[in-house]
């Protein structure tokens, strides 16, 4: 039940001033009364507080006065739930139940943005890598000792419960103790943060300054609020330790899995190096390996780990992962964003709104490929040229290693090799398998007919 303080404006600093001037109607205060439950119980909270101020300001302020400014808080409180909440579209998910959907990637693969197409959907609860925590609790560990830990771990905030956090994070919790929080939208709309209308775009350095809060309390009641929790992360290497969550009962687990050219991704993690030190060594299981040969040996893990994860959901996959696969490439993403994007929006049970039209066009439209400090940042620049990086700025020699240890995985992906330097700068010459030939999806088992989805 809300108490005084919840029957305020959001905080003190948001209060109607009191003054002993004006009144509300009953008809206002009637509309008022019968716009959101918990005004009823507002209402004799604030029959309390006006006998209490009844008593303090019988000389100066009349009764009536003091309940009419109370009502026209409470009036306050709905207009302004209602201009920033609004609920999820009516042809979303929602009416069946929350839709789960997790982003699964690996490190500089196009993820993070990928992650912002659904953060900024007004129907999204997002938050990015929650098995970050996991990993940083336990830096001495291997990948293949944490992968449970982390899928116990996006379990409970796919259901939105926080209280898994309380293992990995220092007291006192706060918002700010989350992985990249102020990278999430949710978590600066109401009613986790009065900053940014659900229909908005968030702006990341605004949430920081204004949105962290004490506990997780909020995050957690926002998150209730959504038709779709979205999760983000780079720490599964195969699908097999997802089967539970796939076979719950209270979850609908849709898996977006998104692959990138690796050579592409070898361009990127150069830019990034020192931040991936500690997950590499993860990665590696500890191992002792020359540090010449790091990035080759991590992504040829990661190289694996795509085939694994592609063929266990391609090749007599398990009835309960039909309709909860879908294979995504970085490239067609960059090449023919919007079409893409509401495939995938379709596949979740999304709609795209002209708003975010508008802010993936910005998004993707901008100069330059992005410098090394922007390299976890999503800022505004040219999609294709980043794609097309690796082409014109990594040294043959590293595009002829690295399509050495990925090659399986290239092949099966739809990547093609270049056999000269000439070649990798012929920018004319497309090293991609058309899509048709090799992609893959299992449609909704709700389907009359059983397909194979070229989108």
């Amino acid at each position: 039940m809300p108490s005084s303080e919840g029957c305020s404006l959001w905080s003190p600093a948001h209060r109607l001033p009191i003054t002993p001037k004006g009144h509300v109607s009953k008809l206002l205060a009637s509309r008022v009364l019968q716009q959101k439950p918990f005004i009823s119980e507002c209402a004799r909270i604030a029959e309390q507080e006006v006998n209490k101020a009844g008593s303090m300001l019988r000389w100066r302020v009349s009764k009536p006065t003091v309940l009419s400014l109370v009502l026209i808080q409470a009036a306050a409180v709905v207009l302004l739930y209602g201009w920033f909440i609004r609920p999820p579209s009516p042809n979303t998910a929602a009416s069946e139940g929350k839709v789960h959907v997790l982003l699964l990637s690996s490190w500089r693969s196009g993820s993070s943005f990928l992650g912002q197409v659904f953060n900024q959907h007004p129907d999204v609860f997002y938050l990015m890598e929650p098995g970050w925590h996991v990993w940083t609790s336990m830096q001495q560990a291997g990948a293949r000792s944490l992968r449970m830990a982390v899928r116990d771990m996006i379990r409970s905030v796919f259901q939105c419960d926080m209280s898994v956090m309380d293992a990995y994070m220092p007291q006192p919790r706060n918002v700010s103790n989350l992985f990249m929080w102020s990278h999430s939208r949710a978590l600066c709309s109401p009613p986790a943060c009065f900053l940014t209308a659900r229909d908005e775009i968030s702006k990341e350095q605004d949430c920081k300054l204004h949105c962290d809060t004490q506990g997780l309390k909020l995050a957690e009641a926002a998150c209730r609020t959504y038709s779709h929790v979205v999760l983000k992360e780079v720490r599964f290497f195969e699908l097999e330790s997802l089967y539970p969550l796939l076979r719950d009962p209270s979850l609908d687990l849709r898996i977006i899995h998104l692959v990138r050219d690796p050579r592409a991704v070898l361009r990127s993690r150069e830019q990034s190096v020192k931040a991936l030190v500690k997950d590499n060594a993860i990665v590696l299981e500890q191992a002792n390996v020359p540090e010449k040969d790091k990035s080759y040996q991590v992504l040829q893990e990661v190289c694996r780990s795509h085939v694994r994860i592609y063929e266990t959901a391609t090749l007599k996959p398990p009835d309960f992962l039909r309709g909860h696969y879908k294979m995504v490439r970085y490239e067609d993403l960059v090449r023919n964003t919007l079409a893409e994007i509401e495939a995938m929006y379709e596949f979740v049970g999304l709609e795209m709104t002209e708003g975010l039209q508008e802010w993936i066009y910005r998004i993707t439209h901008g100069k330059g490929k992005g410098t090394k400090k922007e390299a976890f940042k999503i800022t505004s620049r040219n999609a294709e040229d980043v794609s097309l990086a690796w082409r014109t700025t990594l040294p043959f020699e590293k595009v002829q290693r690295i399509q050495e240890v990925c090659k399986g995985a290239m092949t099966l992906l739809g990547y093609k090799t270049v056999d000269s330097e000439k070649e990798q700068k012929l920018l004319d010459l497309d090293v991609m398998t058309p899509r048709e030939r090799y992609q893959f999806s299992w449609l909704s088992s709700k389907s009359t007919t059983a397909k194979v989805s070229k989108a």
